[in-house]
């Protein structure tokens, strides 16, 4: 137990007000800094160079392009709602950016004024409070697909409506393993468990919980391939088809700040947040103001565990961008079968699969720490490979294909291509038979 000289009043608005500026321009920057990085992966990816004429390497792009959006005429259609059709992007990207508010980012860092805590408002609720303002966002898609009065966004707007509410449940669902565990609601308490507690990252005991939240994260956030409510190759851009300049950018602004959350929040929930693998001398929380619990604070650590939890989430960040230019996008029908067929069901399943270890584990006397932590992962090691067992055999998002098809090759076909064809007539049907 670590104890340090009450802060101020005056001095910790000052700090929180600092806090809050910095999260804030940081946040922005990094936005704006991974849209180049999101064309430069894509090139990469498509074997070509991608933005490389504005600053060097092409760093000046997102400021080039920012002016662009800034200097660009603002259009409103004649038939649109005006009032909702520019309420729409500021409600998308309010919630956006506040969200990211309980996420703690590195260890407490001692000044001479008095401790401050690395997160900017470490509520008790932390985790009900990140579901509640995502589920809000969705808000400003539907206004947006309505209020344009075209057909395609209002179609985008739906699709969006349907599937948040689609993997908004399996994505809470997903959660309640890690509250089992924890014990508690709270991101800083999360960390410490994974610290301190269990001694193990959640991600090898709640394994199962861990692809499920990536997955449901991909749809929050309508990243592909669950971009349904854009799906330019059907409608045209689906919710902003009618939207430019910087009302267009803020719902670009909204979904990278929501993808930089989602990351945020896998790294923090499930792989340890700010902790650093294999060392105790980061293992620390603050459990009172002034008062820390485990080890001695210092600056070097705050900036260690800063990058720690900075690299943590970069990692899930190009994650997202790798699956959305290597992915093709699902069918409509698909992500409903997959959000309420597999996932909900999956995730009621898995809660009682962890509900049941645990209450096992407790009645065996078997003290909570790092052994808990082992067996766990071996129980966990049943339902996650069942789970990807069926993925992997094309049981979950099967395609288009007539009863009995699924990978039969047709004539002419080279040996070990497989073909999942449309319906057929019955006697080409028996051919392939």
């Amino acid at each position: 137990m670590h104890e340090f000289a009450p802060m101020s009043p005056t001095a910790w608005w000052i700090i929180t007000v600092v806090k809050i500026l910095v999260v804030f321009v940081v946040i922005l920057i990094t936005v704006a800094m991974l849209t180049l990085l999101e064309r430069k992966i894509a090139a990469w990816i498509q074997d070509r160079l991608g933005p490389n004429r504005v600053g060097p390497t092409g760093l000046l792009q997102p400021i080039a392009d920012g002016l662009k959006n800034i200097l660009k005429e603002e259009t409103l259609p004649e038939q649109a709602n005006k009032v909702f059709f520019v309420l729409a992007p500021m409600i998308s990207i309010m919630p956006a950016a506040i969200t990211f508010a309980v996420v703690p980012f590195a260890a407490p860092l001692p000044t001479p004024w008095g401790l401050v805590d690395m997160i900017l408002a470490d509520l008790p609720i932390g985790i009900l409070y990140i579901l509640a303002l995502t589920g809000l966002g969705v808000y400003g898609i539907v206004m947006a697909g309505w209020a344009s009065n075209s057909k395609y966004s209002l179609l985008g707007g739906l699709r969006a409506s349907a599937q948040m509410v689609s993997y908004e449940v399996s994505l809470g669902l997903s959660l309640i393993p890690v509250f089992i565990l924890a014990g508690n609601v709270t991101l800083t308490q999360v960390v410490w468990d994974q610290q301190s507690g269990l001694g193990l990252w959640y991600a090898f005991p709640l394994g199962l919980s861990f692809f499920m939240f990536v997955i449901a994260s991909f749809a929050e956030t309508n990243r592909l391939p669950f971009d349904m409510a854009e799906a330019e190759s059907e409608l045209v851009t689906g919710y902003h088809t009618e939207y430019s300049s910087m009302k267009f950018s803020m719902f670009f602004i909204a979904e990278y700040s929501n993808m930089v959350t989602a990351s945020a929040l896998m790294a923090t929930l499930f792989l340890g947040g700010w902790d650093i693998p294999f060392f105790t001398f980061d293992d620390m929380r603050v459990i009172a103001p002034g008062v820390v619990e485990g080890a001695q604070p210092a600056v070097w650590k705050t900036l260690l565990t800063l990058l720690s939890f900075a690299i943590k989430t970069f990692f899930f960040i190009v994650l997202f961008m790798w699956v959305r230019w290597t992915v093709p996008r699902f069918r409509y029908d698909q992500i409903m079968h997959l959000g309420w067929k597999v996932l909900l069901p999956v995730a009621l399943g898995y809660i009682v699969v962890v509900a049941a270890a645990v209450l096992t584990l407790d009645s065996l006397g078997i003290e909570y720490g790092f052994l808990y932590g082992v067996i766990l992962t071996i129980v966990n090691l049943i339902p996650t490979g069942i789970f990807l067992w069926i993925i992997d055999r094309d049981r979950v998002i099967a395609g288009s294909a007539a009863p009995g098809l699924e990978g039969k090759r047709r004539p002419g076909m080279p040996v070990g291509v497989t073909a999942t064809p449309v319906r057929a007539g019955a006697a080409e049907e028996a051919a392939w038979r």
